[in-house]
Parts: C-alpha cells; structure tokens; sequence
C-alpha cells in the first residue's frame, strides 16, 4: 500500500539532541509543524492509494456515501502507516544523512509523529468497520501488514509479503461492503497484490544501496538494484493481464500495452532517476483502476 516505505526495523534508539534526533526537542524548524507533519506521512504513495481505493469504490458501483467512506477509511489506515513509518525509522534516517524527511530535519519530533500515527490508527478501526464488519476486518488486516513491514518484515526476504496483502485488501474492503457483501473476484485481488509487489520493488530501489548501509536486508536488498528494475516490470504488466483476460475487451489489449511501455520505462530510466520506478507502479495501478471503470462494476 504505499505508504510503506523505508521503515525501521531495529534501531529504535534516539540519536542525543541533533537534528534528526528522533525525540529530540532542540534543533531548526524551517516549516510550520502541520507542514512537516504532512511531509512525514509519504504524501504521495499515501494520495496514491487513497484515490486508488476511491476509484475502485466507483468502480464496483458504490454509493456516493459508501466512496467517501471507504476513502476516509483508507486514508486513516495511509496516514498511519506513513508517521509510524518515519517515527520507527527515525534514527536509521539519521544515520544515512535523509536531511530531507521531516523528522531528520528537526521540523517535527518522531515522538509528535508517533502519536499522529497512533491517532490515525485509532480513527481507521471505526471508519473501517463502519464500511461493513467484514469489509473493514479484511482492511485492517491491510494495514496491521504494513504496520507489520514497518516494525520487522522490512529486513526479511518476505519483505514483499505485506505489500502484497495490503494491496490486495483494497479491492476486497471495497467489495465487501456492497450491499450482500460479495465476494472479490480472484483475478481482481490476485492483480492488486501483483501491484504491491511491485510497487515494493519500485519503492525499495533508490534506497537500496543507504538500506544495505543500515543492515536492512529485505528481497529487493538482497536482489540487488540491476535484478529489481528489470524484475520490476513484471508483476505490473502481469497485473493488467489478469483484469484484461479477465473480462476480455479491446481496451484490456490497450491498457496491457501501455503498462507494458510504463513499467519497462520506468525500469529503464531508474537507472539514472531512481524514483521514477516507483512512479510507473502508480501510473500502471492507475491504468488498472481505469481498466475497471470502463469494463463496469467489475470488483465482484
């Protein structure tokens, strides 16, 4: 789900009173603390999957009181995943000189991050189970994996395991809370956690080499950065694939073509632009959700 991202494992101790102090109270604050808290959350995978799930809901014929639901739902479960990914990692951040992330920077304590996280938390259990018990049980499974990756699995080579399942939540959640509670086509949900995959592999890759630096030896770490981008695009173009067999239409040969120019794209340039990769992974989930929107409600 994307929001996972560069998440600590083991080095949880506070550096002592220096900018990136996880905890620290003293150093700079060059943005206002609502802003730097903001930046904490990883805005964009966290934007990415919240209007991902939106479209989804539209997708699968949703009421408009059962989208803004199942978004808001989301986006709690996002924001939460994203603090508790830069309170847990602060340290690690520090030590790899990532001046960049808020924490690191001395423009929020990891300890204001770590509440926000445990807030966000605290409202995506009633939001979720609002949507529908079941439906909101599958989700919270969604993100208790990425709370998952953040606390320990990012150093494992099952490090890929919680994108797969927090993916794959998505469309299920959505599903599950139409009225009957239908069941999730296989090739829907088995697409969705295709895509984490690969927006792991995509996420992972320009930290690869600060990852490895740190004692973070998760899949894509221990592939090493050649193998994960001309991996990468598989599981992104088998994604399209599966909705576009699916239900087959002239569309699904379009979209499949264009997730194949993305993914191999972005492979290619992350040689030298090491983020674009995981941009693809979210032009290609894009490109899936359009899919979906024109075939109809096709989640079920």
């Amino acid at each position: 789900m994307d929001a996972i991202d560069r998440a600590g494992t083991s080095h949880r101790e506070p550096l002592a009173r220096t900018p990136g102090a996880p905890d620290g109270a003293s150093g700079p604050r060059p943005r206002g603390a609502a802003t730097a808290l903001l930046g904490a959350c990883h805005p964009v995978p966290t934007v990415a999957v919240t209007l991902l799930t939106a479209g989804l809901a539209v997708a699968a014929g949703q009421d408009t009181t059962g989208c803004v639901l199942a978004t808001v739902a989301v986006l709690a479960g996002q924001l939460s995943i994203g603090w508790s990914n830069d309170a847990i990692d602060a340290a690690r951040d520090a030590a790899v000189g990532r001046s960049a992330k808020p924490v690191v920077g001395g423009a929020v304590s990891a300890r204001t991050v770590r509440t926000s996280a445990l807030v966000a938390l605290a409202l995506c259990v009633p939001l979720s189970l609002a949507y529908g018990f079941l439906a909101g049980a599958v989700h919270l499974v969604g993100v208790a994996a990425a709370w998952t990756y953040n606390v320990r699995l990012k150093s494992t080579v099952l490090s890929w395991l919680p994108y797969a399942i927090g993916f794959a939540s998505l469309p299920a959640f959505v599903t599950l809370g139409l009225p009957g509670q239908p069941r999730p086509v296989w090739w829907v949900v088995t697409a969705a956690a295709l895509v984490g995959v690969g927006a792991h592999l995509g996420n992972v890759l320009p930290d690869i080499g600060a990852d490895l630096a740190t004692g973070v030896r998760g899949w894509p770490q221990r592939l090493g950065p050649t193998a994960v981008r001309l991996l990468l695009p598989a599981p992104l173009v088998a994604a399209t694939l599966l909705l576009a067999l699916g239900r087959p239409g002239t569309l699904g040969a379009f979209a499949v073509a264009l997730a194949l120019i993305a993914a191999a794209g972005g492979s290619l340039m992350g040689r030298r632009r090491p983020r674009v990769p995981f941009l693809a992974a979210v032009l290609v989930a894009g490109v899936d959700v359009a899919l979906l929107l024109w075939q109809g409600a096709a989640l079920t």
